[in-house]
């Protein structure tokens, strides 16, 4: 197999998503933005980003480069870089898709203003959330394709230190298109993984600031707005509004192409460094070693060709009047192309390897890898399904939320509970039967694969889940600069759409975390000398601190939002006992919300992001590899289930008020008692399905990432110990 042959096709597959990323960011800010009022308002949501996204890089900048010269001095003298550059592209990937999203979401405004049309305005919002999905999965391939090409993949030995019978990983790189193999001290393990931490870093700071900086501005925005002043939403004359609108655009943009760009670069990982930790267990040769650890670097690369066809058919054909509908045939036209190609793949890559049955114990031979992708591409397409019927306002579990807020906020939240519960056990089914049927037909290998099945149309997912923040945006653009109201009717529904397509994409992120953290376990139990037995009592204390520790991380975070949420209200309201801003005499100072809600946002997001990087590492060295392991195992099935039901009970929440703000609940519309009751239980939701769902699944592949990164520090500290004592 000519490896740098087939890299270098997949650089240009990256290079054409980035022309056509450049082509939809210029085509975006050559459209017209509207009237004096919209470029004013439009203006200030992307000034108040701009400043939130300064302050943020500034703290992270410190983080990152700190633990990039830790890692060069302590790890290996390359892993420093790596991480710098996982941290860089997460970063570029942030900036560009927030900056894009500021310049589109008051240009869809102004395309419904003028057309009057839903497919027209779907393009405009579509286009600008492109721009953030083809960047996530190009930018997260190029940085692997880098790292492969200038220093090789190749295997590990296994070193004893001081007669301990302590194993920890050393080895060659082999030689890649520049010769630094003498350089090297550790594996291509380490790279890898520490380039994913770059990611991990990145996306973990963002997730848990961005979304306290935008739940703490919406909920006191609500507070102020429908329930104290009874205002309309997203009045300009509240000061939080806008700090909203901001928010819209650094968490759900920037926090979340952080999020999934993370998810894709750890699933690729954990396919690679199992296909490593595979040379010592079966004894493979070299052909079958590169074709299994080029496998995942080509399917993620098959899936973006197909995301650029996807988005490209649905973009250049005329819409209809369903944007569900149009949006759903891109993910479909993206996901059929995957698995075509990811046939053709393997077909070329294990067809002629010789014995790979017999090595590697693949039930059905070269094709195993292929039906590992469908595993995960089907049930990455059933859970957004699943998603998308307890969270959309088209089907009955948001409905009869809707319907139960006529006897009060106590009736909406039990309802909206029991639906978030429910909505559980079927994504836990597919989950737990796509790991299994994966892992008996092809091992761990079949698991990373299936996780990257589910993550290699990403672009796609990434593109559609940014098309709600965009038309969420671009309502309240029509709401506060005071167009017509048949523009911000139809700007809310394509919020609702919005609303489903994030909770779709949140369903994405959750199973990939699941598929990739058990594969990231895996390859960090695979390094362990020894078994590791559920029954060891010291396995048994992990797994039950791990659940206790999400269970914190979860309270803290909501702890953090709804602290800072009050302390935005009660500024907010300061604002508004001026009589002339609330006849709308003068603005509101937008600036010092802004200014508030950075500065709570920034502060509150250093303890929980340092505990995934802390916990892993300090429980090694002291309780040993074993202990770590528990961890890992307790968090990620307390994570998944605890984020999935955030994530549809918080959406489920969100459409049930949108409901009946469409007028369709009769008798009971805005400013109603229902909606009241509706708007409470989205206050709920808000934090749950933005702040703490989302974050739980970075929390568990990050611990994951950290404890196969550091394994090789653990084990020697471990050693040492062992040794003085």
């Amino acid at each position: 197999m000519n490896t740098k042959l087939f890299l270098c096709l997949i650089l240009i597959v990256c290079l054409c998503a980035a022309l056509f990323v450049v082509f939809n960011y210029i085509r975006i800010k050559h459209m017209y933005e509207g009237t004096d009022r919209m470029v004013k308002m439009s203006g200030i949501i992307r000034e108040g980003s701009n400043v939130f996204i300064k302050k943020e890089f500034s703290i992270i900048a410190i983080v990152i480069a700190v633990l990039a010269v830790l890692f060069t001095l302590f790890i290996e003298k390359w892993s420093g870089l790596t991480y710098l550059l996982g941290a860089c592209m997460s970063s570029v990937v942030c900036i560009v898709g927030m900056k894009s999203a500021t310049y589109a979401n008051v240009r869809t405004a102004n395309k419904e203003r003028t057309s009057k049309s839903i497919g027209e305005t779907v393009k405009v919002a579509l286009c600008g959330g492109s721009i953030s999905g083809l960047l996530v999965q190009a930018c997260g391939l190029l940085g692997l394709i880098l790292i492969v090409l200038i220093s090789g993949v190749g295997p590990q030995e296994a070193v004893t230190l001081e007669g301990k019978g302590v194993q920890y990983i050393s080895g060659n790189s082999g030689n890649g298109l520049i010769n630094i193999a003498k350089l090297l001290t550790n594996t291509t393990v380490i790279r890898v993984t520490t380039y994913s931490l770059g990611c991990s870093t990145v996306a973990m700071f963002n997730r848990v600031a961005g979304g306290n900086y935008t739940k703490a501005a919406d909920i006191s925005a609500d507070i102020l707005g429908k329930i104290r002043n009874d205002l309309p939403e997203d009045d300009s004359r509240v000061p939080n509004v806008i700090a909203d609108f901001i928010g819209d655009n650094v968490t759900d943009i920037a926090g979340n192409c952080s999020d999934l760009l993370e998810s894709f670069v750890a699933t690729i990982t954990a396919s690679i460094v199992i296909s490593i930790g595979l040379i010592s267990s079966t004894g493979m040769y070299e052909g079958l070693f590169k074709s299994l650890y080029m496998m995942p670097i080509m399917l993620a690369g098959c899936g973006l060709l197909s995301c650029i066809i996807g988005i490209l058919f649905v973009t250049v054909r005329k819409m209809g009047n369903n944007p569900s509908k149009e949006l759903n045939l891109a993910t479909y036209i993206s996901a059929g192309l995957t698995l075509v190609l990811a046939f053709v793949l393997c077909l070329l890559i294990f067809k002629d390897v010789k014995n790979i049955k017999e090595i590697l114990g693949w039930k059905l031979g070269w094709i195993t890898p292929w039906i590992s992708a469908v595993l995960g591409i089907c049930s990455g397409v059933a859970i957004g399904a699943i998603t998308e019927y307890y969270t959309s306002t088209d089907h009955k579990p948001t409905r009869e939320i809707a319907e139960y807020a006529t006897e009060g906020e106590a009736f909406v939240v039990t309802k909206g509970d029991a639906v978030g519960s429910k909505s559980c056990m079927l994504p836990m089914l597919i989950i737990g039967l796509s790991l299994v049927i994966s892992g008996f037909l092809c091992g761990t290998y079949g698991i990373a694969i299936s996780s990257l099945g589910m993550l290699s149309f990403v672009g796609t997912t990434v593109s559609i889940d940014a098309f709600g923040p965009i038309a969420d945006n671009a309502g309240g653009l029509a709401e506060s600069c005071h167009l017509d109201p048949d523009v911000r009717e139809i700007t809310d529904k394509l919020d609702a759409v919005g609303n489903t397509t994030a909770a779709v994409g949140k369903g994405f992120a959750i199973g990939s975390a699941a598929f990739a953290t058990v594969s990231l376990i895996c390859a960090f139990v695979g390094n362990i000398s020894g078994d590791v037995a559920i029954s060891d009592y010291v396995v048994i204390a992990g797994c039950i601190i791990g659940a206790a520790l999400i269970e914190f991380f979860c309270a803290l975070l909501t702890d953090n939002t709804i602290s800072a949420a009050k302390e935005l209200a009660d500024v907010g309201d300061k604002q508004l006992s001026d009589p002339k801003i609330l006849s709308g005499e003068k603005d509101p100072d937008y600036n010092e919300l802004v200014r508030l809600a950075t500065t709570s946002a920034l502060h509150r997001m250093i303890v929980p992001s340092v505990i995934a990087l802390l916990i892993p590492f300090v429980g090694g060295i002291f309780l040993g590899a074993k202990f770590v392991c528990g961890i890992l195992l307790g968090s990620t099935i307390v994570a998944i289930t605890r984020a999935i039901f955030m994530g549809n009970s918080g959406g489920a929440f969100d459409n049930a008020k949108k409901y009946i703000e469409s007028g369709t609940l009769v008798g009971h519309g805005k400013g109603s008692a229902a909606h009241k009751a509706a708007v409470t239980g989205d206050t709920i939701g808000d934090t749950r399905k933005d702040v703490v769902g989302v974050a739980l699944d970075i929390f568990i592949k990050m611990m994951s990432t950290v404890a196969t990164t550091l394994f090789v520090v653990i084990q020697a500290i471990n050693a040492i110990i062992g040794i003085i004592k």
